[in-house]
């Protein structure tokens, strides 16, 4: 819509806010007047209309097989058009016109914003099956009605009142009708089911809608009077009712069609299996960042004792191992930690590497720099957790051996992660959101210390550390790993490792 308005008309930025503002709420128009919705703008020229935006009902039968945004239409080719815009009203003469043997009625509501009408919409109505209305068509036909004099008028939508259109209730989730009191006229199959499902026992109407919504409601105090006031329909709101045995969330809309406040109209939805569902999901959520955060304590914890018993080590080749052992448990406890204070089960590397970085060169204080460049990226913790055991393994193992003491030198982490790139039926690689798609995570770790030994095998070295690094990288990350010598100087070892992204 942004580029078709830009494009063909002379209309600002704060009119096309405004026809935002008037598409996010018009599904409900569309659904109340079971009709297709089309909206017009006159070009800048003013001698054609372009179609910017259309919306078919839920409610009933499309008018329209072919998507109609983007298409001009000279002007004087549909004078019904040319009749709202020129003078501003609700034009609804003419007989129904036939499109592939169907009758369509045509109407045509001027869209007003201060005082200028922007635009038309054209609300089509299939009459191929119409019958004999029963009340809850009337209702809906009748509410369809005031909300177009509203349109017409200037006074709908409402200024501030962005909808979502996903999580707002619709006119088929439950729908309840009161005059200008608050009382109720008429309440749907559904909006009576949600009211029933709260506690109430009699019929709605007849009733408040605010004082029966405030009984049913756990009382709270002044509370209950704000509730009596929004359920009563005087204002442009959205809010929620949480009763002993359910939730139900409502929309108030206030309706002024000729400038009078003569009533409201209430969408409401049951959402009790829902707000249930998300609490479920809010307490995994905080279980698992407990567990995670209890399982880096008790890392932390053990740390803490083979740190202990390093200290009381007199062997210098005993204390090596467990200080070793330390930090390997260090690095799995920075992933948990991360975990702890996330909603998922992934995590922002870089952090991690950075601190897993500043955790080895510890060993080597003021002798050798470490730095990082180039993104990880998020990874998912089963990629994480091995990945930081190895590039704690693969740093000590550059600091203990590429460095004598006292040796001043450098030690860099690089990483390039690859575009992602899912698979489809016929096995042909296309980007893909929404499912598992694989890319790949290139890692080097290169220092400029004095190099590898002569027929040096990283396969076959009988290192611990390497040991640890070839399980993790071939066998639990399924990817690989090589110790080559830098061209320069030092050793660079260089980790290839698929990663997925995307829904699982």
């Amino acid at each position: 819509m942004n580029d078709l308005v830009r494009q063909h008309t002379a209309l600002g930025d704060s009119d096309l806010e405004w026809l935002h503002l008037l598409v996010s709420e018009w599904q409900l128009l569309s659904d109340l007047s079971f009709a297709d919705l089309v909206l017009w703008v006159p070009t800048r020229d003013g001698t054609r209309y372009v179609s910017v935006a259309q919306m078919r009902p839920n409610t009933g039968p499309t008018s329209y097989q072919d998507d109609m945004v983007g298409h001009l239409v000279p002007r004087g080719r549909r004078p019904m058009l040319d009749a709202a815009l020129d003078e501003g009203r609700i034009v609804r003469e003419g007989d129904p016109e036939w499109r592939e043997e169907v009758p369509v009625r045509v109407e045509s509501i001027p869209v007003r914003r201060e005082g200028r009408v922007l635009g038309v919409i054209a609300r089509n109505t299939n009459l191929l099956t119409v019958r004999t209305p029963s009340r809850l068509e009337l209702t809906y036909l009748q509410s369809a009605s005031d909300l177009a004099q509203m349109i017409a008028a200037g006074a709908f939508p409402f200024p501030g009142q962005q909808v979502e259109m996903d999580a707002s209730p619709r006119a088929g989730d439950g729908l309840i009708r009161l005059d200008a009191d608050g009382v109720v006229q008429y309440a749907s199959p559904n909006a009576l089911s949600a009211y029933h499902r709260l506690g109430l026992a009699a019929d709605l109407v007849g009733h408040h809608l605010g004082q029966a919504t405030a009984e049913l409601a756990p009382a709270r105090g002044p509370v209950d009077e704000a509730l009596v006031k929004l359920a009563s329909g005087w204002a442009p709101r959205e809010f929620e009712v949480e009763g002993d045995d359910g939730v139900i969330q409502l929309r108030a809309i206030p309706l002024k069609p000729k400038g009078a406040h003569i009533g409201s109209l209430v969408l409401l939805r049951d959402v009790t299996e829902l707000r249930r569902r998300e609490r479920e999901l809010i307490t995994k959520d905080a279980t698992i960042r407990e567990i995670h955060h209890r399982v880096k304590n008790n890392l932390q914890t053990v740390a803490a004792l083979l740190r202990l018993q390093a200290r009381r080590m007199d062997s210098d080749q005993g204390r090596e191992a467990l200080n070793e052992a330390v930090r390997r448990v260090g690095s799995i406890a920075i992933v948990h930690e991360t975990l702890s204070q996330n909603l998922d089960e992934r995590v922002e590397f870089d952090d991690i590497a950075d601190r897993v970085l500043a955790m080895v060169a510890e060993i080597s204080p003021g002798r050798v720099a470490g730095r990082r460049t180039g993104r990880f990226g998020i990874l998912d913790a089963e990629v994480a957790t091995p990945l930081s055991m190895v590039l704690t393994e693969v740093l000590q193992n550059a600091l203990e051996h590429g460095f004598g003491p006292g040796e001043q030198g450098t030690v860099e982490v690089a990483a390039v992660r690859s575009e992602a790139v899912a698979a489809d039926a016929g096995g042909r690689g296309q980007r893909g959101e929404g499912r598992r798609a694989e890319g790949r995570l290139l890692v080097t770790v290169q220092d400029d210390g004095r190099g590898l030994p002569e027929d040096f095998d990283p396969r076959r070295a009988g290192n611990l550390g390497l040991q640890i690094v070839r399980t993790l990288v071939e066998g639990e990350l399924g990817g690989t790993f090589d110790m080559v010598p830098a061209p320069e100087r030092g050793t660079r070892v260089v980790l290839d490792i698929p990663v997925r992204t995307g829904k699982r």
